[in-house]
């Protein structure tokens, strides 16, 4: 067993059991119980525990990383809830995953407030364990090459989460809640079976990187091009389309749509006495039509229009736009077909300036 320094302790990869490592930090606590220095780091990966020992939560009280890494533990028993001070936890390739892997308490211990960095990666978790989404300290949290089902909306509350990473997983959809992670700089969902991307991602203003690679996009929201920090967008090994599709499914506005837009477009005035608070929220709820041509309105019911951008010079990437009726996206005569053509290039041009912000778009 190696002791890289007196701050740190490495037994990487000595097939040290339970029992034995048991025995060892029983003994190391002892002998600096009456030293000055602290042990800050235990590295323990690659050897064949199964659970932590139980002299982990006593002679280790200002511990700041730990790595259990490639072992065959199926649960982080209550010796974790003493590191009070830990900030870095690194458990990947395990056997997590059960409804026991993790300590009861954890959301009320001190870890809530010190753990920094948190990898459970290649473990067998289904869902996120809700008492992670309680560690408000969390920095960095990777789940990749789990069996998660889902992203929970109450990701949102992890608010000092810089990076993380989910790929490797089962997700079909991304909850709009994941735009509410205002310091989020890294996002890693690869290799999953994600389908769409919320426009919601677009609040992401740290966001510097975006890994989508290998799922089932056909299509992006607009909206991406407002992440001004965004400098990687990888997208390759998805079913991105090919050409222009125009002939996307349409339902008419309903009654109230049609009263409401006639409101909003004539500019009719009104007052907040004048009509139900129902109908003053629905009428505050219009969006405008993004054709410049138009001018029109839409509530609940628009025609979603693929138009291609491009990015870098190189790639031609398909944004989803949502126009207020089909005659924005399909004129009827040679005459305004031309005028929609030039809408169309003046769009095309004004999101590509904004494009021209990412530095690599990975397609191939």
């Amino acid at each position: 067993m190696e002791e890289a320094g007196a701050a740190e302790l490495n037994w990487s990869r000595l097939s040290v059991s339970t029992e034995t490592l048991e025995s060892e930090l029983e003994a190391r606590g002892e002998e600096r119980r009456g030293s000055r220095e602290a042990l800050l780091r235990l590295l323990l990966p690659h050897n064949r525990l199964v659970s932590l020992p139980r002299a982990l939560g006593s002679g280790f009280p200002h511990l700041q990383l730990l790595d259990v890494s490639g072992n065959a533990l199926t649960a982080l028993g209550p010796e974790l809830l003493a590191l009070r001070g830990l900030r870095t936890l690194l458990a990947k390739n395990n056997r997590l995953g059960g409804p026991s892997s993790l300590p009861k308490g954890l959301a009320q211990s001190p870890l809530c407030r010190s753990l920094q960095v948190l990898n459970l990666s290649g473990n067998c978790f289904q869902e996120v364990p809700a008492s992670l989404l309680e560690l408000r300290a969390l920095q960095t949290l990777s789940l990749g090459g789990n069996q998660l089902q889902s992203i929970p909306a109450e990701i949102e509350n992890l608010q000092s989460l810089e990076c993380l990473y989910l790929g490797g997983n089962f997700i079909k959809e991304i909850p709009p809640e994941l735009g509410n992670l205002p310091s989020l700089n890294y996002l890693v969902l690869c290799d999953n079976k994600i389908q769409s991307v919320p426009p919601q991602l677009s609040q992401l203003h740290s966001l510097r990187s975006l890994s989508l690679h290998n799922n089932l996009l056909t299509y992006l929201p607009r909206e991406i091009l407002n992440l001004i920090h965004l400098e990687e967008l990888s997208l390759r090994g998805n079913p991105l389309v090919v050409r222009f599709v125009r002939d996307l499914t349409y339902d008419p506005p309903t009654l109230l749509e049609l009263a409401a837009r006639t409101i909003k477009i004539r500019n009719i005035s009104y007052t907040p006495y004048d009509l139900p608070g129902n109908l003053l929220r629905y009428l505050g709820s219009a969006s405008n039509c993004p054709n410049p041509k138009c001018g029109g309105v839409y509530f609940d019911c628009c025609v979603r229009q693929i138009k291609f951008v491009d990015f870098c010079g190189k790639y031609r990437l398909p944004l989803m736009h949502y126009l207020c009726s089909p005659e924005c996206s399909s004129p009827c005569s040679s005459a305004s077909h031309s005028s929609t053509s030039q809408s169309e290039s003046d769009s095309e041009d004004e999101a590509s300036v904004a494009a021209r912000r990412m530095q690599k778009v990975l397609l191939g």
